[in-house]
């Protein structure tokens, strides 16, 4: 099993820009797919991001599209979330998550808090 520990969480204003890293520890960082994921207060989590193993492809969900940046470094085990234009609503702690080929993302790091002021 892959541990994975995020960091680059903090406070910005509207507008603002952070990076978010997750650094993984543990089996093979290149044969699992990542992702980022959210939860708000009072909401369920909801899928933010994902790169396949290569990195060659990535996903977004439709509320971040333009605005934010999913990429990895295989060599350092590291994929990273370039979050730029925030606004409140991305306010949410942010998760790390790997994923093995054909299976649902099975990992998780503890998560790292992301807010937003207006």
């Amino acid at each position: 099993q892959v541990q994975l520990v995020e960091s680059g969480g903090g406070s910005v204003q509207a507008g603002g820009s952070l990076r978010l890293s997750c650094v993984a520890s543990g089996r093979s960082f290149s044969i699992y797919a990542m992702g980022w994921f959210r939860q708000a207060p009072g909401k369920e989590r909801e899928f933010v991001a994902s790169i396949t193993y290569t990195g060659s492809r990535t996903f977004g969900a439709d509320s971040v599209k333009g605005r934010f940046t999913i990429s990895r470094d295989n060599t350092k085990n590291l994929v990273y979330l370039q979050m730029s234009d925030l606004n409140p609503e991305d306010t949410a702690i942010y998760y790390c998550a790997a994923r093995e080929a054909g299976k649902d993302f099975g990992a998780w790091g503890q998560g790292t808090q992301v807010t937003v002021s207006s």
